[in-house]
């Protein structure tokens, strides 16, 4: 297929250069030009403007840090809509609000395009190698002519609702995970003293009721973490953590809700970037609480 693809961070990035592998012909476009080069010796077309992805292609997709950033690249200037869109499909990969989505999607559908939403749960690994899990918000028809691409981006693809739905439930399925980094390291603040290998503790705690399904997934940078140790390159930065998790909050705002535990974790999450831990893999947060108590 012809592809657009708007917004080369982390994710975008890895999803991109896994359509270039597939044999999609894929253009793509970032507001820092310097994060091209691997695309464009992968094989990717660049584009100067988010509109100068549209001509020629069948589908856009877009993943963007924010929803400013949604905003700028879809309506400020070169933006998305500044250019016919009829016939396309537009496929919004973002983590923002759910309005947000259900905003866009009325302007996208009123240029004459087709628009589902589908953020996706996984990291950069998965995003590399089309294991992500695709939560998608849109109309059904729209959702079945995504399907067979987004089936080469995600190891499961679900079709939560209408526009909007699939915004709520990413923030859904991420909300345990970004708390339990934080649970986790208050637990192994409690047996800290024992002095068991952390290696050995992580597979321990993966068979307990307690357990999650990132202890499996990621034992290595966790027991890293636990010691006091790097933890490699980010897939899922503490800075982007922080941005979920203030979307959450604010997702909660909108329904009239509270998230008091989701909203003490971010104090935690904050303290650290302000130590300059900002651009870390999320997974040291596991070990900043404890190894922070040890002074």
């Amino acid at each position: 297929m012809k592809i657009g693809f708007a917004g080369m961070g982390r994710m975008g990035a890895a999803m991109a250069l896994h359509l270039l592998e597939l044999g999609h012909d894929v253009t793509v476009w970032n507001r820092s030009t310097d994060k091209l080069k691997p695309l464009v010796d992968a094989g990717a077309k660049t584009a100067p403007t988010p509109a100068a992805l549209v001509p020629g292609n069948e589908v856009i997709i877009s993943s963007l840090l924010d929803g400013d950033a949604l905003h700028s690249v879809y309506e400020g200037d070169g933006g998305l809509l500044s250019t016919a869109l009829k016939g396309l499909l537009v496929i919004e990969m973002s983590t923002v609000l759910s309005k947000e989505e259900e905003a866009l999607a009325e302007k996208v559908r009123a240029a004459g395009a087709a628009f589902i939403e589908c953020p996706v749960g996984g990291t950069t690994g998965p995003a590399r190698t089309g294991k992500l899990l695709g939560l998608v918000g849109g109309e059904k028809a729209d959702f079945e002519r995504a399907k067979p691409l987004l089936d080469q981006l995600c190891r499961r693809v679900e079709h939560v609702g209408p526009v909007g739905a699939g915004s709520s439930m990413k923030l859904a399925i991420n909300l345990p995970l970004l708390v339990y980094y934080q649970a986790l390291g208050e637990a192994y603040t409690l047996c800290s003293k024992v002095g068991l290998d952390t290696k050995w503790l992580v597979e321990f705690f993966s068979d307990t009721s307690g357990g999650m399904n990132v202890l499996k997934a990621r034992p290595d940078p966790i027991a890293a973490s636990l010691a006091g140790k790097d933890t490699g390159a980010a897939t899922f930065s503490v800075d982007g953590i922080r941005k979920d998790l203030r979307t959450m909050i604010a997702e909660a705002q909108e329904l009239g809700a509270e998230l008091p535990v989701t909203a003490a974790t971010l104090k935690v999450y904050d303290e650290a970037a302000d130590k300059g831990l900002g651009n870390k893999d999320g997974s040291m947060l596991v070990g900043y609480w404890p190894n922070k108590a040890k002074g």
